[in-house]
Protein backbone atom coordinates (compact mmCIF):
# COMPACT_ATOMS: atom_id res chain seq x y z
CA UNK A 1 0.00 0.00 0.00
CA UNK A 2 1.86 3.36 -1.03
CA UNK A 3 2.21 6.23 1.01
CA UNK A 4 -0.88 8.37 -0.59
CA UNK A 5 -3.21 5.82 -0.57
CA UNK A 6 -2.36 5.75 3.06
CA UNK A 7 -2.80 9.61 3.48
CA UNK A 8 -6.00 9.19 1.62
CA UNK A 9 -7.19 6.90 4.35
CA UNK A 10 -6.47 8.47 6.94
CA UNK A 11 -7.80 12.02 5.53
CA UNK A 12 -11.43 10.15 4.75
CA UNK A 13 -11.16 9.00 8.40
CA UNK A 14 -10.71 12.00 9.82
CA UNK A 15 -13.57 13.75 7.77
CA UNK A 16 -15.98 11.07 8.64
CA UNK A 17 -14.89 11.46 12.48
CA UNK A 18 -15.51 15.49 11.70
CA UNK A 19 -18.50 14.59 10.27
CA UNK A 20 -19.84 12.37 13.04
CA UNK A 21 -19.10 14.59 15.65
CA UNK A 22 -20.95 17.22 14.01
CA UNK A 23 -24.33 14.86 14.33
CA UNK A 24 -23.24 14.37 17.74
CA UNK A 25 -23.43 17.84 18.69
CA UNK A 26 -26.94 18.31 17.06
CA UNK A 27 -28.34 15.73 19.71
CA UNK A 28 -27.36 17.89 22.71
CA UNK A 29 -28.66 20.59 20.36
CA UNK A 30 -32.16 18.75 19.78
CA UNK A 31 -32.79 17.73 23.74
CA UNK A 32 -30.89 20.03 25.37
CA UNK A 33 -34.35 22.38 24.72
CA UNK A 34 -36.17 20.28 27.14
CA UNK A 35 -34.06 20.55 29.87
CA UNK A 36 -33.33 24.40 28.79
CA UNK A 37 -37.33 24.89 28.58
CA UNK A 38 -39.16 22.37 30.25
CA UNK A 39 -37.30 20.99 33.12
CA UNK A 40 -35.42 24.07 34.29
CA UNK A 41 -38.38 26.70 33.59
CA UNK A 42 -41.46 25.74 33.15
CA UNK A 43 -42.40 22.11 34.33
CA UNK A 44 -41.70 23.05 37.94
CA UNK A 45 -44.05 26.09 38.65
CA UNK A 46 -46.85 25.12 35.94
CA UNK A 47 -47.12 21.50 37.57
CA UNK A 48 -46.86 23.04 41.04
CA UNK A 49 -49.94 25.19 40.40
CA UNK A 50 -51.98 22.97 38.40
CA UNK A 51 -51.42 20.23 41.51
CA UNK A 52 -52.22 23.27 43.89
CA UNK A 53 -55.51 24.29 41.95
CA UNK A 54 -56.08 19.91 42.40
CA UNK A 55 -55.34 20.06 46.29
CA UNK A 56 -57.23 19.39 49.18
CA UNK A 57 -58.03 22.46 51.95
CA UNK A 58 -55.21 21.19 53.40
CA UNK A 59 -52.89 21.37 50.43
CA UNK A 60 -53.00 17.62 49.69
CA UNK A 61 -53.05 15.78 46.40
CA UNK A 62 -53.65 12.46 46.19
CA UNK A 63 -52.33 9.93 43.66
CA UNK A 64 -53.13 6.78 43.95
CA UNK A 65 -54.84 7.70 47.32
CA UNK A 66 -51.20 8.60 48.08
CA UNK A 67 -51.10 11.71 50.15
CA UNK A 68 -48.76 14.21 48.71
CA UNK A 69 -48.09 17.87 49.67
CA UNK A 70 -49.03 19.81 46.17
CA UNK A 71 -45.49 21.58 46.82
CA UNK A 72 -43.52 18.18 46.60
CA UNK A 73 -45.98 16.44 43.34
CA UNK A 74 -43.09 17.76 41.18
CA UNK A 75 -39.44 16.91 43.10
CA UNK A 76 -41.42 13.39 43.61
CA UNK A 77 -42.36 12.86 39.88
CA UNK A 78 -38.51 13.49 39.03
CA UNK A 79 -37.20 10.81 41.82
CA UNK A 80 -40.29 8.28 39.82
CA UNK A 81 -38.74 8.62 36.52
CA UNK A 82 -35.27 7.66 37.50
CA UNK A 83 -36.92 4.24 39.07
CA UNK A 84 -38.38 3.79 35.10
CA UNK A 85 -34.95 4.99 34.09
CA UNK A 86 -33.40 2.48 36.31
CA UNK A 87 -35.39 -0.28 34.83
CA UNK A 88 -34.61 0.54 30.78
CA UNK A 89 -31.09 2.10 30.87
CA UNK A 90 -29.35 -1.16 31.46
CA UNK A 91 -31.13 -3.57 29.16
CA UNK A 92 -31.10 -0.75 26.15
CA UNK A 93 -27.35 -0.12 26.90
CA UNK A 94 -26.91 -3.82 27.00
CA UNK A 95 -28.82 -4.18 23.98
CA UNK A 96 -27.07 -1.74 21.93
CA UNK A 97 -23.60 -2.68 23.19
CA UNK A 98 -24.38 -6.43 21.79
CA UNK A 99 -26.10 -5.82 18.74
CA UNK A 100 -24.03 -2.37 17.70
CA UNK A 101 -27.16 -0.60 16.72
CA UNK A 102 -27.75 2.32 18.53
CA UNK A 103 -29.35 4.56 16.45
CA UNK A 104 -32.22 2.82 16.17
CA UNK A 105 -32.70 2.75 19.64
CA UNK A 106 -31.65 6.26 20.14
CA UNK A 107 -34.61 7.72 17.72
CA UNK A 108 -36.90 5.21 20.03
CA UNK A 109 -35.82 6.89 23.29
CA UNK A 110 -35.78 10.51 21.73
CA UNK A 111 -39.09 10.39 19.83
CA UNK A 112 -40.47 8.65 22.90
CA UNK A 113 -39.36 11.74 25.27
CA UNK A 114 -40.70 14.25 22.41
CA UNK A 115 -43.89 12.84 22.27
CA UNK A 116 -44.25 12.98 25.75
CA UNK A 117 -43.24 16.80 25.92
CA UNK A 118 -45.30 17.62 22.90
CA UNK A 119 -48.09 16.28 24.86
CA UNK A 120 -47.67 18.39 27.42
CA UNK A 121 -50.19 20.97 25.76
CA UNK A 122 -53.02 19.42 26.95
CA UNK A 123 -51.88 20.15 30.59
CA UNK A 124 -54.22 22.24 32.17
CA UNK A 125 -56.71 22.59 34.79
CA UNK A 126 -56.32 20.31 37.48
CA UNK A 127 -54.60 17.30 35.53
CA UNK A 128 -51.87 17.31 37.50
CA UNK A 129 -52.11 13.33 36.98
CA UNK A 130 -51.33 13.44 33.30
CA UNK A 131 -48.07 16.07 33.77
CA UNK A 132 -46.93 14.14 36.22
CA UNK A 133 -47.38 10.77 33.57
CA UNK A 134 -45.87 12.80 30.57
CA UNK A 135 -43.16 14.21 33.07
CA UNK A 136 -42.01 10.38 33.82
CA UNK A 137 -42.44 9.59 30.40
CA UNK A 138 -40.37 12.09 29.05
CA UNK A 139 -37.78 12.39 31.82
CA UNK A 140 -37.19 8.68 31.32
CA UNK A 141 -36.54 8.81 28.04
CA UNK A 142 -34.55 11.77 27.83
CA UNK A 143 -31.90 9.39 30.43
CA UNK A 144 -31.98 6.73 28.00
CA UNK A 145 -31.49 8.87 25.01
CA UNK A 146 -28.48 10.67 26.77
CA UNK A 147 -26.94 7.35 27.61
CA UNK A 148 -27.19 6.52 24.10
CA UNK A 149 -25.85 9.92 23.11
CA UNK A 150 -22.77 9.64 25.71
CA UNK A 151 -21.54 6.20 24.63
CA UNK A 152 -20.64 7.48 20.98
CA UNK A 153 -18.04 9.85 22.41
CA UNK A 154 -15.38 6.98 22.70
CA UNK A 155 -16.30 6.22 19.35
CA UNK A 156 -16.13 9.25 17.41
CA UNK A 157 -13.26 11.19 19.32
CA UNK A 158 -9.56 9.86 20.28
CA UNK A 159 -8.71 9.81 24.16
CA UNK A 160 -6.75 13.41 23.23
CA UNK A 161 -9.72 14.93 21.96
CA UNK A 162 -12.95 13.95 23.79
CA UNK A 163 -12.61 16.84 26.70
CA UNK A 164 -13.13 19.25 23.45
CA UNK A 165 -15.38 17.65 21.89
CA UNK A 166 -17.57 16.89 24.75
CA UNK A 167 -17.40 20.44 26.24
CA UNK A 168 -18.73 21.42 22.55
CA UNK A 169 -21.39 19.05 22.61
CA UNK A 170 -22.52 21.14 25.79
CA UNK A 171 -21.74 24.11 23.87
CA UNK A 172 -24.05 23.54 21.07
CA UNK A 173 -27.17 22.22 23.85
CA UNK A 174 -26.97 25.39 25.65
CA UNK A 175 -26.51 27.49 22.42
CA UNK A 176 -30.03 25.82 21.89
CA UNK A 177 -31.41 25.98 25.27
CA UNK A 178 -30.62 29.88 25.19
CA UNK A 179 -32.56 31.13 21.44
CA UNK A 180 -35.33 29.14 22.44
CA UNK A 181 -35.53 30.55 25.51
CA UNK A 182 -35.58 34.25 24.08
CA UNK A 183 -38.60 33.21 22.26
CA UNK A 184 -40.24 31.75 25.12
CA UNK A 185 -39.93 35.07 27.12
CA UNK A 186 -41.05 36.70 24.13
CA UNK A 187 -44.12 34.72 24.00
CA UNK A 188 -44.72 34.11 27.38
CA UNK A 189 -44.32 38.02 28.37
CA UNK A 190 -46.56 39.72 25.22
CA UNK A 191 -48.83 36.54 25.55
CA UNK A 192 -51.87 39.02 26.03
CA UNK A 193 -50.76 40.22 22.23
CA UNK A 194 -51.07 36.95 20.98
CA UNK A 195 -54.53 36.42 22.11
CA UNK A 196 -53.10 34.10 24.43
CA UNK A 197 -53.67 33.52 28.33
CA UNK A 198 -50.18 32.86 30.64
CA UNK A 199 -51.29 29.16 30.73
CA UNK A 200 -51.62 28.64 27.03
CA UNK A 201 -48.17 30.82 26.23
CA UNK A 202 -46.49 28.02 28.81
CA UNK A 203 -48.79 25.04 27.44
CA UNK A 204 -47.30 26.37 23.81
CA UNK A 205 -43.27 26.76 25.32
CA UNK A 206 -43.88 22.79 26.98
CA UNK A 207 -45.33 21.58 23.56
CA UNK A 208 -42.94 23.39 21.42
CA UNK A 209 -39.40 22.42 23.14
CA UNK A 210 -41.02 18.77 22.16
CA UNK A 211 -41.38 19.52 18.63
CA UNK A 212 -37.62 20.85 18.65
CA UNK A 213 -36.50 17.50 20.44
CA UNK A 214 -38.38 15.61 17.44
CA UNK A 215 -36.57 17.86 14.58
CA UNK A 216 -33.48 17.94 15.25
CA UNK A 217 -32.73 14.49 16.33
CA UNK A 218 -32.94 13.42 12.46
CA UNK A 219 -29.54 15.31 11.92
CA UNK A 220 -27.36 12.93 14.17
CA UNK A 221 -29.63 9.79 13.18
CA UNK A 222 -28.54 10.74 9.37
CA UNK A 223 -24.73 11.58 10.38
CA UNK A 224 -23.79 9.00 13.18
CA UNK A 225 -22.70 5.50 12.43
CA UNK A 226 -23.32 2.13 13.96
CA UNK A 227 -20.57 0.22 15.02
CA UNK A 228 -22.14 -3.53 14.53
CA UNK A 229 -19.52 -5.16 17.15
CA UNK A 230 -20.38 -7.41 19.62
CA UNK A 231 -19.24 -7.24 23.33
CA UNK A 232 -16.55 -9.49 24.06
CA UNK A 233 -17.71 -12.80 25.31
CA UNK A 234 -21.60 -11.71 25.19
CA UNK A 235 -23.96 -14.65 24.32
CA UNK A 236 -27.74 -13.41 23.48
CA UNK A 237 -28.47 -15.85 25.95
CA UNK A 238 -26.30 -14.31 28.46
CA UNK A 239 -28.71 -11.22 28.26
CA UNK A 240 -30.87 -10.40 31.67
CA UNK A 241 -34.56 -10.59 30.43
CA UNK A 242 -35.48 -7.44 32.27
CA UNK A 243 -33.10 -3.86 33.42
CA UNK A 244 -33.12 -4.73 36.89
CA UNK A 245 -31.07 -7.83 36.29
CA UNK A 246 -29.02 -6.22 33.71
CA UNK A 247 -28.25 -3.60 36.26
CA UNK A 248 -26.75 -6.38 38.52
CA UNK A 249 -24.99 -7.79 35.64
CA UNK A 250 -23.60 -4.30 34.71
CA UNK A 251 -22.63 -4.10 38.38
CA UNK A 252 -20.95 -7.12 38.56
CA UNK A 253 -18.73 -6.30 35.64
CA UNK A 254 -17.73 -2.73 37.38
CA UNK A 255 -16.19 -4.90 40.36
CA UNK A 256 -13.54 -5.65 38.10
CA UNK A 257 -12.68 -2.24 37.50
CA UNK A 258 -13.19 -1.13 41.46
CA UNK A 259 -11.62 2.11 40.20
CA UNK A 260 -13.89 3.23 37.47
CA UNK A 261 -16.93 2.64 40.48
CA UNK A 262 -15.18 4.95 42.56
CA UNK A 263 -15.04 7.76 40.26
CA UNK A 264 -18.83 6.44 38.99
CA UNK A 265 -19.64 6.89 42.83
CA UNK A 266 -18.40 10.63 43.11
CA UNK A 267 -19.93 11.11 39.90
CA UNK A 268 -23.79 9.77 40.73
CA UNK A 269 -23.13 12.11 44.09
CA UNK A 270 -22.51 15.17 42.84
CA UNK A 271 -24.10 15.37 39.93
CA UNK A 272 -27.40 14.72 41.60
CA UNK A 273 -26.75 17.75 43.62
CA UNK A 274 -26.06 19.83 40.26
CA UNK A 275 -29.54 18.00 38.45
CA UNK A 276 -31.27 18.74 41.72
CA UNK A 277 -30.36 22.75 41.56
CA UNK A 278 -31.28 22.50 37.75
CA UNK A 279 -34.63 20.99 38.54
CA UNK A 280 -35.57 23.06 41.46
CA UNK A 281 -34.02 26.27 41.18
CA UNK A 282 -37.48 27.47 38.98
CA UNK A 283 -39.64 25.97 41.80
CA UNK A 284 -37.47 27.90 44.57
CA UNK A 285 -36.96 31.17 42.66
CA UNK A 286 -41.15 31.48 42.10
CA UNK A 287 -42.20 29.67 45.46
CA UNK A 288 -39.62 30.99 48.34
CA UNK A 289 -38.16 33.98 46.60
CA UNK A 290 -41.62 35.53 45.07
CA UNK A 291 -40.26 35.65 41.55
CA UNK A 292 -42.12 36.12 38.31
CA UNK A 293 -42.05 34.02 35.52
CA UNK A 294 -40.46 36.15 33.06
CA UNK A 295 -37.65 37.01 35.85
CA UNK A 296 -36.66 33.32 36.06
CA UNK A 297 -36.76 32.96 32.25
CA UNK A 298 -34.64 35.53 32.19
CA UNK A 299 -32.25 33.84 34.44
CA UNK A 300 -32.38 30.54 32.75
CA UNK A 301 -31.10 32.23 30.08
CA UNK A 302 -28.42 34.36 31.62
CA UNK A 303 -27.40 30.62 32.94
CA UNK A 304 -27.48 29.18 29.32
CA UNK A 305 -25.22 31.99 27.40
CA UNK A 306 -22.64 31.83 30.16
CA UNK A 307 -22.79 28.02 29.97
CA UNK A 308 -22.02 28.11 26.79
CA UNK A 309 -18.39 30.07 27.32
CA UNK A 310 -18.06 28.31 30.79
CA UNK A 311 -18.02 25.28 28.91
CA UNK A 312 -15.38 26.05 26.16
CA UNK A 313 -13.33 27.70 29.31
CA UNK A 314 -13.02 24.86 31.28
CA UNK A 315 -12.30 22.89 28.45
CA UNK A 316 -9.39 24.69 27.67
CA UNK A 317 -8.68 24.84 31.67
CA UNK A 318 -8.74 21.14 31.31
CA UNK A 319 -5.84 21.07 28.85
CA UNK A 320 -3.53 22.86 31.28
CA UNK A 321 -4.69 21.65 34.54
CA UNK A 322 -6.18 18.52 33.87
CA UNK A 323 -10.24 17.15 33.72
CA UNK A 324 -9.98 15.88 37.07
CA UNK A 325 -8.22 18.91 39.23
CA UNK A 326 -10.94 21.62 37.18
CA UNK A 327 -13.95 19.54 37.90
CA UNK A 328 -12.88 19.54 42.00
CA UNK A 329 -12.09 23.31 41.42
CA UNK A 330 -15.78 23.38 40.03
CA UNK A 331 -17.33 21.77 42.80
CA UNK A 332 -16.10 23.64 45.09
CA UNK A 333 -17.94 26.90 43.47
CA UNK A 334 -20.65 25.26 43.47
CA UNK A 335 -20.79 24.70 47.17
CA UNK A 336 -20.27 28.28 47.38
CA UNK A 337 -22.71 29.60 44.75
CA UNK A 338 -25.63 26.92 46.57
CA UNK A 339 -24.79 28.55 50.27
CA UNK A 340 -25.09 31.75 48.70
CA UNK A 341 -28.24 31.01 47.80
CA UNK A 342 -29.70 29.97 50.66
CA UNK A 343 -29.14 33.79 51.85
CA UNK A 344 -30.94 35.06 48.90
CA UNK A 345 -33.89 38.00 49.93
CA UNK A 346 -36.90 37.66 48.48
CA UNK A 347 -38.16 39.52 45.61
CA UNK A 348 -34.89 40.66 44.54
CA UNK A 349 -34.28 39.66 40.78
CA UNK A 350 -30.91 40.94 40.73
CA UNK A 351 -29.65 38.97 43.05
CA UNK A 352 -30.97 36.02 41.67
CA UNK A 353 -29.31 37.02 38.31
CA UNK A 354 -25.90 37.07 40.01
CA UNK A 355 -26.46 33.59 41.70
CA UNK A 356 -27.71 32.29 38.07
CA UNK A 357 -24.62 33.67 36.41
CA UNK A 358 -22.23 31.91 39.25
CA UNK A 359 -24.35 28.66 37.96
CA UNK A 360 -24.18 29.31 34.29
CA UNK A 361 -20.10 29.81 34.71
CA UNK A 362 -19.52 26.34 35.99
CA UNK A 363 -22.62 24.33 34.81
CA UNK A 364 -21.46 23.42 31.60
CA UNK A 365 -18.20 22.56 31.95
CA UNK A 366 -18.10 20.17 35.38
CA UNK A 367 -20.81 17.82 33.32
CA UNK A 368 -18.61 18.09 30.21
CA UNK A 369 -15.44 17.27 31.75
CA UNK A 370 -16.98 14.45 33.52
CA UNK A 371 -18.24 12.84 30.41
CA UNK A 372 -15.22 12.97 29.04
CA UNK A 373 -13.74 12.03 32.16
CA UNK A 374 -15.48 8.84 32.54
CA UNK A 375 -15.45 7.27 28.89
CA UNK A 376 -11.88 7.46 29.47
CA UNK A 377 -12.73 5.04 32.43
CA UNK A 378 -15.23 2.83 30.11
CA UNK A 379 -13.70 -0.99 29.45
CA UNK A 380 -13.94 -1.45 25.24
CA UNK A 381 -16.87 -2.43 24.34
CA UNK A 382 -19.21 -1.38 27.10
CA UNK A 383 -19.46 2.18 25.90
CA UNK A 384 -22.98 1.76 26.47
CA UNK A 385 -24.15 -0.54 29.34
CA UNK A 386 -21.44 1.78 31.63
CA UNK A 387 -23.39 4.90 30.11
CA UNK A 388 -26.41 3.41 31.16
CA UNK A 389 -25.03 3.36 34.68
CA UNK A 390 -22.89 6.99 34.59
CA UNK A 391 -26.74 8.52 32.95
CA UNK A 392 -29.00 7.47 36.26
CA UNK A 393 -27.88 10.64 37.25
CA UNK A 394 -27.31 12.61 34.47
CA UNK A 395 -30.11 16.02 33.24
CA UNK A 396 -32.25 16.10 35.93
CA UNK A 397 -32.39 12.09 36.00
CA UNK A 398 -30.71 11.97 39.84
CA UNK A 399 -33.32 10.70 42.48
CA UNK A 400 -32.26 11.12 45.78
CA UNK A 401 -31.72 14.79 45.56
CA UNK A 402 -35.29 15.77 44.70
CA UNK A 403 -36.65 13.09 47.01
CA UNK A 404 -34.60 15.13 49.59
CA UNK A 405 -35.92 18.09 48.71
CA UNK A 406 -39.16 17.14 48.49
CA UNK A 407 -39.04 15.65 51.70
CA UNK A 408 -37.18 18.49 53.66
CA UNK A 409 -39.82 21.12 52.33
CA UNK A 410 -42.34 18.15 53.13
CA UNK A 411 -41.12 18.04 57.16
CA UNK A 412 -40.35 21.76 57.38
CA UNK A 413 -42.44 23.74 55.09
CA UNK A 414 -39.51 25.90 53.66
CA UNK A 415 -37.49 25.85 50.53
CA UNK A 416 -35.06 27.44 52.14
CA UNK A 417 -33.77 24.47 54.06
CA UNK A 418 -34.93 21.96 50.88
CA UNK A 419 -31.61 23.82 49.34
CA UNK A 420 -29.34 24.09 51.50
CA UNK A 421 -29.47 20.35 52.37
CA UNK A 422 -28.05 19.95 48.57
CA UNK A 423 -24.93 20.68 49.90
CA UNK A 424 -23.89 17.66 50.96
CA UNK A 425 -23.91 16.26 47.44
CA UNK A 426 -21.09 18.29 46.38
CA UNK A 427 -18.97 18.07 49.53
CA UNK A 428 -19.26 14.18 49.84
CA UNK A 429 -18.69 14.10 45.83
CA UNK A 430 -15.88 16.26 45.83
CA UNK A 431 -14.09 14.42 48.73
CA UNK A 432 -14.83 11.06 46.40
CA UNK A 433 -13.42 12.19 43.67
CA UNK A 434 -10.18 13.23 44.62
CA UNK A 435 -9.43 9.93 45.92
CA UNK A 436 -9.85 8.52 42.06
CA UNK A 437 -6.34 7.96 40.95
CA UNK A 438 -7.60 8.86 37.51
CA UNK A 439 -4.42 7.75 35.50
CA UNK A 440 -4.49 4.61 37.16
CA UNK A 441 -8.40 4.13 36.57
CA UNK A 442 -7.31 4.33 32.60
CA UNK A 443 -4.97 2.04 32.72
CA UNK A 444 -6.95 -0.49 34.40
CA UNK A 445 -9.86 0.01 31.95
CA UNK A 446 -7.48 -1.65 29.47
CA UNK A 447 -7.24 2.58 27.54
CA UNK A 448 -4.32 4.72 26.60
CA UNK A 449 -3.65 7.70 29.44
CA UNK A 450 -3.79 10.61 27.80
CA UNK A 451 -0.90 12.88 28.53
CA UNK A 452 -2.85 15.31 30.59
CA UNK A 453 -6.04 14.43 32.55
Amino acid sequence: MGIDTVRAEAADETADLRRQQRGWYFYDWAYSVYSASVLTVFIGPYLTSVAEHAADADGYVHPLGIPVRAGSFFAYSVSLSVILAVVAMPLVGSAADRTGRKKPLLAAAAYTGAAATAGMFFLDGDRYLLGGVLLVVANAAAAVGAMLYNSYLPQIAPPEDRDAVSSRGWAFGYGAGSMVLVANLVLYSAHDSFGLTQAQAVRICLASAGLWWGAFTLVPLRLLRDRRARAAGVRPADVPSTGLRQLAATARDMRRHPLTLSFLLAYLIYNDGIQTVISQASVYGSQELGLGQSTLIVAVLLVQVLAVAGALAMGRLARRYGAQRTVLGSLVAWTVTLAAGYFLPAKAPVYFFLLAAGIGMVLGGSQALSRSLFSHLVPPGKEAEYFSAYELSDRGMSWLGPLLFGVTYQLTGSYRSAIISLVAFFVIGFVLLARVPVRRAIAAAGNPVPEKI
